[in-house]
C-alpha cells in the first residue's frame, strides 16, 4: 500500500531525500507516485508535520 501526503505539507522536501526510490516530487504539497512508492515508510519517519500516511 503506497503512502500518501496530505494537506498539511509543508514542502520542506526532508520526505524526498530519504525516499530510496525517488517516489517522491515537489510542489506546493509534494506528491508521492503509488506506482514507485515501495511503502518502505521512510518518509512517513521523518515528516516534521505528520503530513505522510499509508493509503
Amino acid at each position: 500500500m503506497a503512502y500518501v501526503i496530505g494537506e498539511n505539507c509543508v514542502a520542506c522536501g526532508t520526505c524526498q531525500t530519504v525516499c530510496p526510490v525517488e517516489a517522491i516530487s515537489e510542489g506546493a504539497i509534494y506528491k508521492i507516485d503509488p506506482d514507485t512508492c515501495i511503502s518502505c515508510g521512510s518518509c512517513a519517519s521523518v515528516c516534521p508535520s505528520d503530513a505522510i500516511s499509508e493509503e
